[in-house]
């Protein structure tokens, strides 16, 4: 396996600040977990655009949602000379004896988007929790009361937990009182929009169809558990909740059979981690990279260096934010819309 490359440092202010290393030499790998869902195509585009600013080379693998394919992916990413490598995992557990073996060949690791608990790896992410509370608040705006069912993400997935704990921060005391009452909760098998459609499909089937919110933990979930609103006739008239910013539920937003989308800029993770893989690549240690704060929110509060960038909730109100932002066109967002339904529409 090979060994680090060696990099000269330079001054030259790279993606907008100095100290990183010159990459002219450098390789960085990125171990998708599974690169057909639309959000990491975004990512990789934002990871591309720094490294090759810098003249990093990159690398990519797609493990197509299997954990044991990751686990050779990373090891090809290190044989192929690698010298940091941004780990989207599909089992955080699982993926663990390749992330300490790419360390113990002296290769930084990025735990991209979902966390890696190894404190030699960097933690770089959205602030869940956060996306999870303004899942929740978003629904429960639009209905306070009633009753709720709870698709969640994938259960190797850490995010899962991170946001359903985000989620239940905010509702807790409505659920307390009684004024909320989980009527069906459930996890969804590699966040599979099909799965979650099957299960709301169960929730509706066992409450007579007496659903009054869902808080879907993404946009893909959400919308399978929107299909199966609509084959009850009740998309629209149930508020569902989701994140991504995905182009579709964006869309579904200003239609009003989505409430909310916790948007995570993925232009903005892709860039950072393609900064931190770089640094990291450069020798920078991992308390020393730009922004570094200190965790130890996992479920083994193991303690770790990360950097979090904050959500934002989009709702039919501020869909000018992600238009205004380049993120998605008009077009997109209002195709179907009827005149004059919603502002950004306009």
């Amino acid at each position: 396996m090979n060994k680090f490359l060696t990099v000269m440092l330079c001054t030259t202010v790279i993606s907008g600040f100095a100290g990183m290393a010159h990459a002219a030499d450098v390789v960085v790998g990125v171990s998708w977990n599974n690169f057909q869902e639309e959000r990491w195509k975004t990512d990789e585009g934002a990871i591309k655009a720094v490294l090759d600013a810098a003249g990093a080379k990159y690398i990519s693998s797609d493990a197509q949602s299997s954990a044991s394919k990751q686990l050779t992916d990373i090891e090809s990413l290190i044989s192929q000379g690698a010298n940091a490598i941004i780990v989207l995992a599909q089992d955080s557990e699982a993926v663990g004896p390749a992330v300490a073996a790419a360390v113990a060949e002296g290769i930084a690791v990025v735990g991209y988007d979902r966390l890696i608990e190894n404190p030699d790896a960097f933690y770089l992410t959205f602030d869940n929790k956060e996306v999870g509370r303004l899942q929740a608040a978003g629904v429960a705006a639009v209905q306070p009361e009633g009753n709720y069912v709870f698709i969640k993400g994938n259960s190797a997935d850490p995010n899962a937990d991170f946001l359903f704990a985000g989620q239940t921060e905010v509702l807790q005391a409505g659920i307390d009182s009684g004024a909320i009452k989980n009527v069906g909760e459930a996890y969804t098998d590699n966040w599979n929009p099909e799965v979650a459609q099957a299960n709301m499909e169960q929730f509706l089937t066992a409450n007579n169809n007496e659903v009054d919110a869902v808080v879907a933990s993404n946009d893909g979930t959400a919308g399978g558990a929107i299909a199966a609103l609509a084959a009850q006739g009740l998309a629209g008239s149930v508020p569902v909740s989701g994140q991504d910013g995905d182009h579709a539920a964006l869309n579904r937003i200003a239609l009003g059979t989505q409430t909310v989308s916790v948007w995570k800029d993925a232009r903005e993770l892709g860039k950072k981690a393609a900064e931190v893989a770089l640094e990291l690549a450069g020798g920078t240690a991992l308390d020393g990279v730009t922004g570094v704060v200190p965790f130890a929110g996992g479920p083994k509060g193991v303690a770790m260096n990360a950097f979090f960038i904050a959500p934002v909730a989009v709702t039919k109100d501020n869909l000018n934010v992600v238009i205004d932002a380049g993120w998605v066109s008009k077009d997109v967002v209002c195709q179907g819309v009827a005149a004059g339904s919603v502002a950004a529409c306009d």
